[in-house]
């Protein structure tokens, strides 16, 4: 068994090299060649016809939105926009295509020759793209009865059709080489920003929990210094940002483990195991001769004219980065601060809760305080934690108008994530709204003073400061349920 070496240890030695295959699952209604709808999450095998299925005699047609959306992917990654390209068939013999081919494109695809610059840590980096390319979405396979959930050791198989056929782009990165301990970062940056954009022109809701949007991470080392790329492994599906990093970060060290002893590296795919970090092996690699691409005969050449691709170009969103610089200006947040948003996938997050009526600086400090470390903590992605912009503004509203604290928002959050409804109904259900009856708060100030007497005599001395001791007595005694601001004014009032 090859033995892992650390991370940090590897990079002494060799440089590492990776190129990044994302697939996005188009938000079409229909599927790329056919009039099946593509809804998520339906009956098993409840969406598909003759030529989603391969039945002979079954013919297909290209969805036109498909390809409007290919072209304006292609813009938006800054391609070149092909004035014809062709499909291709993709030989291979899986159940998870019945037809024993994938359409796809091979030779020519619709767009090509982009870049996207990543900012990641203060540094900004150019990620070229060989391609964007149209292709179909393969069924889904489950295999029953193994310990692994995959073929080996099951004792059957099920086969669900339905996302058969389903548009998908495949953006192909070129050879991506940055500073080594930036690879798993940057890897991570691209898928986001990749996300990101999908959304933005409303192409695909990127999901990547929900597979419509996939990484494939693959990755080689070579030695410090050399030109020589080495043998690369191919990560396949991975499902999320941090995944992404952690399979970049995993393959580092097992690539070098192996060429350490002397091995050599198999082109091969690997599993990537959410539990632990780690790949195992799938199968061995092929290479394009192997699945032999031939023009789709079917399908005639889609040749988008030159004032379609300008029209398309028209309708692009803000490009991310401007957007940013505009959001940071309009936020007053500082390089880092904007810096932190983006990096943990927060922005959207902020600019949605910000909106809905939050100041720029409470909406960043709910996201990249308090829910950035339940993300940290249960390894969840940020915009997964099952609270949306709209109830983190609903809080920090509470908090506004008086009838919660910091402390208390705190336990609103646990309720709205553990789904005991919104969050003025927590605050009911959980009885926390901010005590602000006179007496009752009077009474408390009184058992501080009595209990401190210290601390009483250094603010009657006119040490003002010392009254957040008597605070925080106070807020003990009424479990955090006292409006601060009023024990404040009761006890330097009492003690002037």
């Amino acid at each position: 068994m090859t033995t892992m070496v650390a991370f940090e240890d590897a990079l002494t030695r060799y440089e590492p090299v990776m190129g990044l295959e994302v697939h996005v699952e188009l938000n079409t209604a229909t599927k790329m060649f056919c009039g099946c709808a593509t809804t998520f999450g339906a009956e098993p095998n409840t969406q598909v016809c003759p030529v989603c299925l391969g039945l002979p005699g079954a013919l297909p047609v290209v969805n036109a939105k498909g390809v409007e959306s290919a072209i304006r992917i292609g813009l938006a990654l800054n391609c070149e926009i092909a004035e014809w390209c062709r499909f291709a068939r993709k030989n291979y013999f899986y159940p998870d295509m019945p037809k024993n081919f994938q359409t796809s494109q091979y030779d020519e695809p619709i767009a090509f020759d982009g870049y996207v610059d990543l900012e990641v840590e203060g540094e900004v980096y150019r990620i070229e793209i060989e391609r964007a390319h149209m292709e179909e979405d393969t069924g889904k396979s489950l295999h029953v009865g193994g310990a692994t959930g995959r073929i080996h050791g099951a004792s059957h198989s099920l086969l669900d059709y339905n996302r058969a056929g389903i548009p998908l782009i495949e953006i192909v990165t070129k050879t991506i080489e940055v500073p080594g301990d930036k690879a798993p970062a940057v890897a991570r940056a691209y898928v986001n920003y990749l996300r990101d954009l999908m959304v933005a022109l409303d192409v695909s809701d990127a999901r990547m929990d929900q597979g419509s949007l996939r990484a494939d991470v693959n990755l080689s080392l070579k030695p410090t210094g050399s030109d020589v790329l080495g043998t690369r492994s191919e990560t396949k599906n991975v499902n999320s940002f941090r995944s992404v990093e952690r399979a970049v970060r995993y393959e580092v060290g097992r690539h070098a483990g192996i060429l350490d002893a002397g091995e050599k590296v198999v082109q091969e795919t690997r599993h990537f195991h959410e539990a632990d970090g780690s790949t195992s092996a799938g199968r061995e690699k092929s290479d394009a001769e192997d699945y032999r691409y031939f023009p789709e005969p079917d399908l005639a050449p889609v040749a988008p004219s030159r004032e379609w691709v300008e029209e398309l170009r028209q309708t692009l969103p803000e490009p991310p980065a401007e957007r940013r610089k505009r959001l940071q200006t309009e936020w007053g947040f500082s390089d880092l601060d904007m810096r932190d948003t983006v990096g943990a996938g927060a922005l959207d997050l902020v600019a949605a809760t910000i909106e809905a009526g939050t100041s720029p600086a409470a909406a960043k400090k709910w996201w990249l305080g308090e829910l950035a470390r339940r993300s940290n903590e249960t390894g969840t992605e940020i915009a997964d934690l099952g609270i949306s912009p709209q109830q983190v503004a609903e809080i920090q509203g509470l908090i506004d108008a008086g009838r919660i604290n910091d402390k208390l928002a705190r336990s609103v959050f646990d309720g709205v994530l553990a789904g005991e409804g919104t969050p003025e109904e927590v605050v009911a259900g959980r009885g926390l709204e901010v005590v602000s009856d006179e007496g009752a708060l009077s009474e408390a100030v009184d058992q501080a003073i009595s209990d401190n007497p210290d601390v009483a005599d250094k603010i009657r001395g006119g040490k003002v400061q010392a009254a957040g001791a008597l605070i925080g007595a106070v807020m003990k005694q009424m479990r955090g349920q006292a409006d601060a601001g009023r024990v404040r004014e009761l006890i330097l009032e009492k003690l002037s």
